[in-house]
């Protein structure tokens, strides 16, 4: 309903970037430069300052973004206000997760949250715990769900549920015959990890710090698929989440090694501090809500 060239630009100046504006309007570059040229042409006025593949706003610019915020929030106030007399509960929502959960978690409560409001559309983008908190923080995605402390004082960040790491080693390796292990016997051995900007990876590094042991990396890799292939061929250990292993521990590719101190980490919903947030959003958020402590609630019963 709003203004298309208003809301390309709107997008462009939030990100300051053309490029990332047309992949998160999923337009291509071209078209996203057009519209943006079409606003300046009503308005006989450049918006943006274009120097050195870098971009600004210039003043008449930095005034239309400032009425483009009000425009967009009233915009959204008058669609809940109609969804809420209506009670319909449709339209679109971008989540982004990290690896982890958006491989083990989020399919089943997505599937289930789907089966109860079809006319809902849900587009998901997965990345590494920081990428997924960057998204949020540039608007890019309305709803994240990460793995990993958030630093930024400007989100919201509500604890989902906890998940158990666990210690893993292929059945022929030493490891395997332990019935517990401490982080610091996990030192000894070749260890497998996570690449720089995962929220395991994050987890098992201050588990090591707390303990003062210095973790051996052998080798780094992208995903838990990745990591879990290396650790069934025996090239070292490494530490999940226990809800990724549960094919591999029926098959008995994996062993599972328990910590002596039962470490946990919150899986955590992170989105921005907003006056108003779209019905759909809330709808969501209380559904993932009542996912997550009946889920929770089952395992630990």
């Amino acid at each position: 309903m709003a203004d298309r060239r208003l809301q390309v630009f709107h997008m462009v100046a939030r990100l300051l970037s053309f490029t990332k504006a047309a992949e998160t309007l999923h337009m291509t570059q071209p078209a996203v430069t057009f519209q943006v040229r079409q606003l300046e042409e009503y308005f006989n006025t450049r918006l943006f300052d274009r120097t050195h593949n870098r971009i600004s706003l210039t003043e008449a610019g930095t005034r239309v973004y400032g009425y483009a915020d009000k425009i967009f929030e009233l915009y959204g106030q008058m669609e809940n206000a109609v969804r809420e007399m209506t009670g319909e509960t449709s339209g679109t929502l971008t989540i982004g997760a990290s690896t982890t959960i958006a491989e083990y978690m989020l399919p089943p409560l997505l599937g289930d949250f789907k089966a109860e409001y079809p006319e809902v559309n849900i587009h998901l983008k997965v990345s590494n715990s920081e990428g997924i908190v960057r998204m949020v923080e540039n608007n890019t995605i309305d709803l994240g769900v990460i793995e990993a402390p958030v630093t930024n004082k400007n989100l919201v960040v509500e604890e989902c549920r906890k998940d158990q790491l666990v210690a893993i080693a292929a059945p022929g390796n030493p490891l395997a015959e332990k019935k517990v292990i401490s982080f610091k016997d996990l030192a000894k051995y070749p260890f497998i990890c996570r690449e720089e900007g995962s929220g395991t990876r994050e987890a098992v590094m201050s588990m090591m710090d707390d303990c003062d042991s210095c973790i051996n990396i052998s080798m780094e890799l992208g995903s838990p698929e990745a990591v879990k292939g290396a650790v069934e061929a025996d090239m070292g250990v490494s530490v999940v989440s226990r809800a990724t292993i549960q094919k591999e521990l029926q098959l008995g590719t994996l062993v599972c090694i328990p910590f002596d101190s039962q470490p946990d980490r919150p899986f955590s919903f992170v989105h921005q501090k907003q006056k108003f947030r779209l019905r759909l959003m809330e709808t969501l958020l209380e559904f993932a809500r009542d996912y997550c402590e009946s889920s929770g609630s089952e395992k630990s019963g």
